[in-house]
């Protein structure tokens, strides 16, 4: 497996320093925050675009995915949604990233079975679109979708090769389900793994790797007993927590551990 950290733990830092981190704690990629407030974002120009590929392949740090928050599920019209998503795909490939990030978003007062058909409607309008430019679109699961029971009710119907799942283990966590369970649903559709740390449930402040409650341990043992070997995020909240430590100085002690629970799972 490849590790890589989220921009969402350096909150505005400069792409050049961004890679510097990634460089001196032997990170393989960067998950890239695409927000107005970050350097990296879908109003970037084609120049801009062509000087964040530049300075990626000069460092030989992979762009692992574009972390956009487009609500696929969210009620109203279609349009604005696919509009957002394609610009998302378009970056991503300007860049050189694999993947995509969207959010479900659906809205708790509508009928599930609507807001998945919602969901699964967008995401099949632009996947040809994600194959064309060799980007694959990835639902997180998250907030109306947290589970991989329920991401797997979208991304089933699409039936996709470029539309897939991401999973984001506190999410999985915090919805009841069992790494075992949420592998099992999401292993067909599985883009990439998103790790963190937290206290406990009602206190999701991020915490460095292994500090907290969730189980990572169990997580990387079911990836690997299966043979998974794509890539490691670790999404370190810093941006919604002010009050967290600095994300550079836990940069190393997270790879080492990550590499220990592989180490331990093999």
């Amino acid at each position: 497996m490849k590790f890589a950290f989220s921009t969402l733990g350096v909150p505005g830092l400069p792409l050049p320093e961004v890679l510097a981190l990634a460089t001196a704690h032997g990170y393989h990629g960067v998950e890239l925050r695409a927000h107005p407030e970050e350097p990296v974002h879908p109003g970037l120009g084609p120049a801009a675009r062509s000087d964040v590929a530049a300075e990626f392949k000069a460092t030989g740090v992979e762009v692992l995915g574009v972390a956009g928050y487009a609500r696929v599920a969210a009620p109203g019209a279609d349009a604005p949604v696919i509009d957002e998503m394609r610009g998302l795909l378009q970056l991503a490939h300007d860049i050189g990233a694999s993947y995509v990030r969207v959010l479900p978003g659906a809205d708790p007062s509508l009928p599930a079975a609507e807001s998945d058909a919602i969901a699964a409607r967008r995401l099949g309008t632009v996947a040809e679109d994600a194959a064309a430019l060799g980007v694959r679109i990835l639902l997180e699961t998250h907030d109306s979708h947290r589970t991989g029971a329920a991401a797997i009710r979208v991304l089933g119907p699409v039936g996709h090769r470029m539309v897939g799942a991401l999973w984001d283990v506190m999410h999985t966590w915090l919805g009841g389900e069992q790494p075992a369970e949420t592998y099992a649903a999401l292993a067909p559709h599985l883009g990439y793994v998103q790790v963190k740390d937290i206290a406990s449930a009602d206190d999701t402040t991020p915490l460095p790797l292994g500090a907290g409650v969730l189980p990572l341990s169990d997580c990387v043992e079911v990836l690997s007993r299966h043979g998974w070997d794509g890539w490691l995020c670790w999404e370190y909240e810093k941006r919604w927590y002010e009050s967290a430590a600095p994300l550079p100085d836990l940069l190393t002690a997270g790879r080492e551990h990550l590499t220990r629970l592989l180490t331990e799972s093999a």
